[in-house]
């Protein structure tokens, strides 16, 4: 989901249409971790050419200075989680020219890093932001990556289509000379159905990809899985490979579950 073309608010121009008008650029927060928002922070040698191309008029996590909009961009963080932010995004929407979703704890991805998720009580009944309004575009990852964020913001100040991959960790691995973990240590990896954007981080470091920027475009999510079986793996430990960072994404959300009624199953105690 990239779908980038602005459409900028009554009464102002469009990004990159003059090099005096900075766009009015906002981050909100939902319920997160606020990991992506301190991503942004940690841009430090940009964050002036930032400041000097764009005009960050809300961002909660950096500056007491706040601002009810309208915002050319605005980045939301987080996910949907009580009757008060459903109400809110959609006035965040309405003020908004450009709706940009960061990170997996926005629950269309929904990370799990908490140890027992069934003590948040709202966390079941979660919602991702694009069930309550139309997003334009995403960056995905746990936390995402600061130079696809910065990709996004250089193409929209200058009225180009911003050039976010596709494609699988694999050809992440094989650019950057890291051996095969699956091929060479029999390790299982996720990388052949995530989407690339962390530079095959785990790889690297001899463990398999655990999928924290989700599954690509048409990620042979069944295949992968067979072949896990095929090779060893049991049922249980294949399913739990897809109940990390990303389980509620579509593809995963099957096995991702069945590994979560198996946890949960053996956590009921026993009547015997």
């Amino acid at each position: 989901m990239v779908a980038v073309e602005h459409r900028p608010h009554a009464g102002r121009s469009k990004p990159g249409a003059s090099s005096l008008a900075r766009p009015r650029v906002g981050v909100a927060k939902l319920t997160s971790c606020d990991g992506c928002q301190l991503t942004m922070l940690d841009l430090e040698e940009q964050l002036l050419d930032i400041v000097a191309a764009f005009e960050i008029v809300e961002f909660p996590e950096a500056t007491s200075n706040r601002s009810s909009g309208p915002y050319d961009v605005l980045l939301v963080e987080g996910s949907i989680s009580t009757p008060d932010q459903a109400e809110w995004i959609v006035e965040l929407r309405r003020r908004a020219g450009l709706l940009v979703t960061i990170g997996a704890c926005e629950p269309a991805w929904r990370a799990a890093v908490y140890p027992r998720p069934d003590l948040l009580e709202t966390l079941p009944t979660s919602t991702p932001i694009s069930e309550h309004v139309v997003v334009d575009a995403e960056l995905r990852g746990c936390p995402i990556d600061p130079h696809q964020l910065l990709e996004l913001l250089v193409a929209l100040r200058t009225g180009r289509r911003p050039q976010l991959p596709d494609e699988a960790v694999c050809l992440a691995c094989k650019r950057r000379g890291t051996v095969c973990v699956v091929t060479a240590l029999g390790i299982p990896c996720l990388g052949p159905v995530t989407q690339t954007g962390c530079g095959a981080i785990c790889p690297a470091y001899g463990r398999g990809c655990y999928a924290c920027f989700g599954p690509r475009e048409q990620a042979n999510v069944a295949s992968l899985h067979a072949w896990f079986r095929e090779h060893g793996v049991d049922e249980t430990s294949a399913n739990r490979l897809f109940a990390g960072f990303t389980a509620y994404a579509p593809p995963f959300r099957e096995p991702a579950a069945s590994a979560t009624r198996t946890a949960h199953r053996k956590d009921e105690p026993s009547h015997a």
